[in-house]
């Protein structure tokens, strides 16, 4: 088809000339004298003594490191375990089968307060708020009352009485009544409640949660009525002022 164009067409499709020939600037790689191999036996002069080596150094593992509080933690539970006698504390209350022990109080809440809320079963003789070397309350405290049978009343009656926000968690004294007890911090206790969960249940905390969270939902609902009251009354009215007007 070529042989039909014109001319000026033709030059277009003329090939180019021929790629002038340069010599290669450098040996080819097979062409190149390589450097022998040599051994390593001129460098042993330079390695290091066997003798003046340091030791390694001993990473301690995580594994070591837990074993290793363990063992110290022990070691001192057993320490502390052999060192505790509830019987010669001179802190303590007088009678502790007419103690009642008071767990969960909130630090905002006074002696005076907690004497207040447990005189509803009967009159106390002694409260114990027990604080840190700081003079910070710890959370739990020691109700003696002056007549076993109202510490019955409200270890009955008491476990899970709301007192500033918080629900406490009563039980009695077993430092002392119970043979064989240990605290918490010694390896014993009852748990986080004197009273066994039922299957399925929830907790004490997740009530407390759910019931905040249906004060909070009411709360929420309450809102949403009073201001669908309000914007229904104010759409009446522009209707009826608006009737008006036509008229």
């Amino acid at each position: 088809m070529t042989q039909y164009l014109p001319p000026n067409l033709l030059a277009l499709f003329a090939p180019r000339d021929p790629i002038p020939y340069l010599p290669p600037p450098d040996k080819l790689v097979s062409e190149k004298k390589r450097t022998p191999y040599r051994g390593l036996a001129q460098y042993l002069s330079y390695f290091e003594d066997p003798k003046d080596k340091p030791p390694p150094v001993k990473v301690e593992t995580k594994s070591e490191r837990i074993e290793r509080k363990v063992s110290r933690l022990t070691s001192q539970l057993v320490i502390q375990n052999f060192c505790w006698n509830p019987n010669n504390n001179p802190e303590a209350t007088s009678d502790p089968y007419k103690t009642l022990f008071v767990s969960r109080i909130s630090y905002d809440t006074s002696e005076a307060k907690l004497r207040r809320e447990f005189e509803t079963y009967g009159p106390l003789k002694k409260v114990c708020m027990v604080k840190d070397k700081a003079e910070n309350p710890r959370g739990y405290a020691f109700l003696e009352f002056e007549r076993e049978r109202d510490m019955h009343a409200a270890y009955k009656h008491a476990d899970g009485r709301k007192i500033d926000g918080r629900r406490v968690l009563v039980d009695v004294e077993r430092g002392r009544t119970v043979k064989g007890w240990l605290p918490r911090r010694l390896g014993g206790g009852l748990g986080d409640t004197r009273r066994a969960r039922a299957p399925g249940g929830i907790s004490r905390r997740d009530k407390d949660r759910y019931d905040d969270y249906k004060k909070h939902n009411r709360e929420n609902s309450y809102r949403n009525d009073r201001r669908h009251d309000s914007r229904s009354d104010s759409i009446s009215r522009d209707r009826r002022h608006q009737g008006f007007r036509m008229r």
